[in-house]
C-alpha cells in the first residue's frame, strides 16, 4: 500500500509551511525558551544585540507566527465573531447633565 500524498494546501485553499523550515523555527523557539528558563544570564541584556530574551524567544515565535501567514488561532478566530454584532446606542443623560454648554465668547 504507498502512502498518499500530503497537499501543499491547508484547508482554506492557502499553502502550507514548508515542514523543514517549520521544523527548524520550532526546535529554535523551544531551545531559545530552554535556555531563558535554565540560564539565568540569558535573561538580561547585552550591550551589542540588546534584551536577549528577544532574540533568543521572541524572534523565533514571531518567525513561527509569520510561516503560519499571521493567522489567530482558532479559538481566537471564534471568539471574535460574537463580538461584531452591532450594539446599541448610548442613552443620553437625562436632567441639566445632559445640557450643551453656552459657546465661550470669542477671544
Amino acid at each position: 500500500m504507498r502512502p498518499t500524498p500530503v497537499s501543499s494546501r491547508s484547508r482554506r485553499g492557502r499553502p502550507a509551511p514548508d515542514p523543514r523550515v517549520l521544523r527548524c523555527v520550532r526546535q529554535a523557539a523551544l531551545a531559545g525558551l530552554a535556555l531563558v528558563l535554565v540560564w539565568p544570564a540569558l535573561r538580561g541584556s547585552n550591550p551589542w544585540i540588546g534584551w536577549l530574551p528577544l532574540w533568543l524567544l521572541g524572534m523565533p515565535l514571531s518567525a513561527w507566527w509569520a510561516l503560519y501567514r499571521f493567522r489567530l488561532p482558532a479559538a481566537w478566530r471564534r471568539g471574535r465573531a460574537g463580538r461584531d454584532r452591532p450594539r446599541p446606542q448610548a442613552r443620553r443623560l437625562r436632567g441639566g447633565q445632559g445640557r450643551r454648554r453656552a459657546a465661550a465668547p470669542a477671544a
